[in-house]
């Protein structure tokens, strides 16, 4: 909104250099210029425009993870990331927007300068209070808006609340004024036009002249802008009830979305009950301090960043952070513990879902731990194995890991840790500290008699010995292991893992027999319990089975329902087996070309899991025979044809080609968008001419509640009217 000489600006700074900042205070509209801009440039990159959030990144170690997490970039090998982001993007030509960069500045600039100088395709477009520092880096102060757009932008905000505001003779130089004392402020404009709720234009204009007047007296140095925001969120959070800036404050430990169950735990006590919190909660919904969000999980929501750093300092300056942090971080180690014991059961794809949704939350407990009180973080840290080694995090989890090993006490907090750390390290094909952990882990059980410690380190050492090839020893292992867990009476995925991971052994040693037997027993108590992840494998090793007796339909039938599971929690190491499984039963099936296909696309796979089938000469074999008889089918030249074609198969496609479903047609990359998943369905409707009222018909919600919707999108966007929304809609589909 009234930044189209800001946008061509922008856009001529790219055209000229590798790196733009945007810089300004908090809530002047850096993040919605740098959409604009990214998104009318989208047609500018071969490969795209990718919007990295950096608000919610704690470590600054996860500056360069949480990159490669947006761009869709997987690796869990021990190789550094900044290399893989390097080496996946040196060949591309692509536009990275990144947002939030104040407060890991210096992380941000050291992997922007690395990737300028690696990616000589890339540009970045960056948002921070400050610059990076980097060489060659252009800024582009973002200043307030003119006074025609701010009181535009007033109207739109104020009729979203007050249906049949418009600005008139009357009232236009009134809202002049309010814009003039807000200093044309995005952010400060939206905090006072939702007042129209509940005030009138001249009380508000009362209000604000009487407030500022005050707090700019008290004022001197600095940038007046920043005052100017101060000034207009300080009144905002002086308008609103006691216990509303109570939420205000205590919300803002949250980082990223965050839902009621949380906010009420967090955010209830010392005489706040939680029903009070509720009530706050919707509060500061309406008077948009605080955004709420639709997923597919529920309602979560999010403060926005000036205003949640405001919290903060409210939060700071009552002395009461410490405090807050810590029931954060309590109710995300209950939390975790309640998703660890329900993983065992149905529930396992929906925890891999909701845990996705609160990484942010859970990086800053485990970071808050870290500062504060080791023995939680190291609690925390194991207590995640599930999501680190079930749900594609390997990389992520050793960084906790290693940290919570290397600062952990003596004990079974500790144990836990270095067995979980072995096993993602087993993983992630890093053997050797793998057995150097598990080797620790067992000589402590075994003097602290800690039986369960040395159950699952006993388990995890035999998965080493697995995939190094000495197939004897990780049979005694796995055999001890098993009998450990059935003196304990244990009964979950790992179990179920022991069994399926001997059976793999067997079918190395062609024990086909034994092997189905094995699997065939964890299948079923899967099937009993309800658990999908550890099941996959053991469907994984019958298709293994099937494929050796000859019964290639059935192979390839359950070859692809391990797959279909394993999608479903982008487990990468689960993906690549069934994958490369799906391969060799076509080649027995005489499908060179899928065969070769198949083997193009887990040869990139690989890359993220570790090394090729665990370096493992028995992994290994059946892997080098279906090329040698894809090729000896196709040729030479068309094999590397077929493969390549794997190779440059994106995963989602990869998979689709896998199990049969119809490749989709490729899509061009969508621009960023700041929407969320309700908006979007609102913008779509909007721009099939639907009416707020036929919107609220449609999704079955209330006027008000499309109306907030509406309010948003044209917020988000920066845009004026309903016809620029449906206009932004029709070019994406574009």
């Amino acid at each position: 909104m009234g930044r189209k000489q800001d946008v061509a600006e922008v856009r001529r700074l790219l055209a000229d250099s590798r790196l733009v900042t945007l810089t300004g205070v908090g809530g002047v509209g850096k993040t919605r210029l740098a959409l604009r801009a990214a998104g009318e440039l989208r047609r500018a990159f071969r490969d795209g425009v990718w919007f990295v959030e950096l608000g919610g990144v704690t470590d600054p170690e996860l500056v360069v993870h949480t990159v490669l997490e947006s761009l869709g970039v997987h690796d869990d090998t021990v190789r550094q990331h900044r290399t893989v982001l390097v080496e996946h993007l040196r060949d591309r030509q692509l536009l990275m927007v990144l947002d939030n960069c104040e407060h890991v500045v210096g992380a941000t600039a050291d992997l922007v300068d690395a990737l300028l100088r690696g990616v000589p395709g890339l540009r970045v477009l960056a948002t921070s209070r400050e610059r990076l520092g980097v060489d060659g880096e252009h800024l582009w102060q973002v200043v307030p808006l003119e006074q025609d757009p701010a009181l535009v932008l007033f109207a739109e905000r104020a009729a979203a609340v007050e249906p049949g505001f418009t600005l008139s003779g009357g009232n236009h130089g009134k809202v002049s004024q309010i814009c003039a004392l807000l200093g044309c402020i995005p952010l400060a404009i939206e905090l006072a036009a939702v007042r129209l709720r509940v005030l009138t234009l001249d009380h508000l204009l009362s209000r604000l002249d009487d407030t500022f007047r005050v707090l700019q007296d008290g004022k001197r140095g600095g940038d007046p802008r920043h005052q100017t925001l101060q000034a207009a969120v300080d009144w905002s959070f002086r308008l609103c009830t006691r216990s509303e800036q109570t939420l205000w404050a205590r919300a803002s430990v949250f980082a990223g979305t965050f839902d009621l169950e949380a906010a009420e735990r967090v955010c209830s006590g010392d005489g706040v009950p939680p029903a009070e919190v509720v009530r706050s909660l919707s509060g500061l919904v309406d008077k948009s301090v605080v955004v709420a969000e639709q997923h597919p999980a529920g309602t979560r929501f999010r403060l926005l960043e000036p205003l949640r750093q405001y919290g903060v300092d409210k939060l700071r300056s009552a002395g009461l952070e410490q405090v807050l942090r810590e029931r954060h971080r309590d109710h995300y180690i209950e939390w975790a513990e309640r998703r660890e014991q329900e993983w065992f059961g149905p529930a396992q794809p929906q925890i891999f879902a909701l845990t996705r949704l609160e990484n942010a939350n859970l990086r800053t407990a485990l970071d808050f731990c870290f500062a504060s009180d080791g023995e939680h973080c190291v609690h925390l840290a194991g207590t995640l194995w599930f999501y680190w080694a079930g749900c594609g995090m390997l990389g992520e989890g050793r960084h906790w890991l290693d940290r919570a090993v290397a600062t952990a006490k003596e004990g079974p907090l500790r144990a836990k840790a270095l067995w979980v750390n072995g096993y993602v390290a087993t993983l992630q094909g890093d053997l050797s500290a793998s057995v150097r952990m598990l080797d620790e882990c067992r000589a402590y059980a075994r003097t602290a008699g800690d039986e369960s410690a040395l159950a699952y380190a006993t388990h995890r050492l035999a998965c080493t010995h697995l995939v190094g090839d000495d197939l004897a020893i990780a049979d005694e292992l796995f055999e001890e292991a098993m009998a450990r867990y059935r003196s304990l009476g244990t009964v979950n995925s790992h179990t179920m893992l022991a069994g399926i991971e001997l059976a793999i052994s067997a079918t190395f040693q062609h024990d086909f027999a034994g092997a189905e037997r094995l699997c065939v027993e964890a299948k079923a108590v899967g099937e009993e319990h309800g658990e999908l992840w550890a099941q996959a494998y053991a469907i994984y090793v019958l298709a293994l089975c099937a494929w050796v007796s000859g019964d290639l339909a059935k192979a390839d039938a359950l070859g692809r329902d391990c797959l279909r599971i394993k999608r479903s929690f982008h487990d990468l190491l689960g993906i690549v087996l069934g994958m490369e499984v799906l391969a060799w039963i076509a080649a027995s099936q005489g499908n060179a070309a899928r065969a070769a296909t198949l083997l193009g696309a887990t040869s990139e796979i690989w890359q993220s899991v570790g090394y090729p089938m665990f370096g493992s000469r028995y992994f290994g074999t059946p892997h080098g025979e279906c090329e040698s008889a894809a090729v000896a089918a196709l040729g030479e030249a068309d094999f590397r044809v077929a493969f390549r074609r794997g190779m440059d198969l994106e995963l989602e496609d990869a998979i689709s080609f896998a199990i049969g479903e119809e490749p989709a047609e490729p899509e061009p990359v969508a621009p960023p968008t700041p929407l969320t998943r309700r908006e979007q369905q609102v913008a779509d409707l909007i721009a099939g001419g639907m009416s707020n009222k036929e919107i609220a018909a449609r999704l079955v919600i209330a006027r008000r509640t499309a109306e907030g919707h509406v309010e948003r999108i044209l917020q988000k966007l920066g845009f004026t009217s309903r016809a620029q929304i449906a206009t932004w809609v029709t070019e994406r589909r574009n």
